[in-house]
């Protein structure tokens, strides 16, 4: 408790000293260090507010404590034995919340989200199941009052996608998605199927961080850059120009095409944010890869190989395999009210990192 109290101070110290250069004259005049004490203070001003009622919840706990070895009537060593447990309570809540402060942030939890979901085994079905993905998660982001932009798909005649990668914008956006990344199952029977047999189909969902431009550095000489006319659905012109563009990344080999709109230059745009994102995921994996340790550690991020969910429509149920919680939820969750599950895995997650937390 008193190590605790002692590392909360020096959070506590921090945010009064810039509180304090934030008032003082050499900052008034200064746009850039207001916005930048400002953000810092802005980050901070939770655990200074927990750790203040952290002292106060342990000062009355210990005037209760006081109060109740001296108190001689039975009914009110009753009540304050009831005081006693519920501060308790409160304290162990707010102990907790104010570990979690002290735990690693995740750098990437303020990003915006570059989100592929790709048909894996199951052909036709599985692609029809991609497109029941990027509608629940579009519904999902839409709750959440976030904005979706397609950047590039491949739609199939039956209906479904092959692979459609779109962004997700707003306020926290991959403390959220990150737990959305792995293989997605689904058990089902296919309209195609007259023996009512049950198939079973994958789906990969990758959720990457939006990279900035300061994060990647991509040469013009490391990349190739590829123009042809765009197939498939869409406007007169798709057909007629060569508005689709498809980029090389030569030292790492990854190749984006992009043809949705029907601008060359727009084209680009969207393969390149594409790109930076995969170079970023590129670069985290290989820092994750040198502190194996901790990775098992985090249920955060998951791998794309890792099959983290079965979604069974003929029992109605959404299973979530990193934390063994079953749902008998499906056309809710497929609607996009999918919190429960994430609240779930953020709360999973939390308790793994406190397991870390040497206090």
């Amino acid at each position: 408790m008193v190590d605790l109290l002692e590392k909360v101070k020096s959070y506590e110290d921090t945010y009064n000293r810039l509180v304090e250069k934030l008032s003082g004259p050499d900052v008034a005049n200064d746009p850039e260090k207001i916005k930048d004490y400002g953000r810092k203070i802005s980050e901070l001003e939770e655990i200074v507010i927990y750790s203040k009622k952290y002292r106060q919840l342990l000062a009355s706990a210990d005037e209760i404590r006081e109060m109740l070895k001296n108190e001689k009537d039975d009914e009110m060593k009753q009540f304050l034995a009831d005081e006693l447990s519920k501060s308790r309570e409160e304290i162990e809540k707010t102990e907790k919340k104010l570990k979690l402060f002290l735990t690693p942030k995740d750098p990437n939890d303020a990003k915006n989200v570059i989100i592929e979901i790709r048909a894996g085994a199951g052909g036709d079905e599985a692609a029809l199941f991609a497109e029941v993905l990027y509608r629940m998660y579009t519904r999902y982001a839409e709750s959440k009052k976030w904005h979706h932009d397609v950047l590039s798909s491949s739609p199939l005649g039956i209906g479904g996608f092959k692979e459609i990668i779109f962004e997700v914008s707003g306020k926290s956006v991959y403390s959220d998605m990150k737990y959305e990344s792995g293989v997605h199952r689904v058990q089902r029977v296919p309209v195609t199927e007259s023996s009512g047999r049950i198939h079973t189909s994958t789906v990969t969902v990758a959720v990457l961080p939006e990279a900035e431009d300061v994060e990647v550095k991509i040469e013009q000489k490391d990349l190739k850059i590829d123009v042809f006319r765009s197939s498939g659905p869409g406007g007169q012109s798709v057909n007629t120009t060569d508005s689709a563009v498809r980029l090389t990344h030569l030292p790492t080999g990854i190749v984006i095409s992009c043809q949705d709109e029907k601008s060359q230059l727009q084209n680009k745009e969207k393969a390149m944010r594409i790109l930076r994102a995969k170079l970023l995921e590129e670069q985290e994996q290989k820092q994750l890869d040198e502190q194996v340790k901790n990775r098992r550690l985090q249920i955060g991020t998951g791998d794309r190989s890792e099959r983290i969910r079965t979604y069974n429509y003929p029992q109605g149920r959404v299973t979530d395999h990193r934390i063994n919680l079953t749902l008998y939820k499906l056309e809710d969750i497929l609607e996009g009210n999918i919190t429960e599950l994430i609240e779930s895995l953020r709360i999973a997650d939390e308790e793994k990192k406190l397991e870390k937390l040497n206090i």
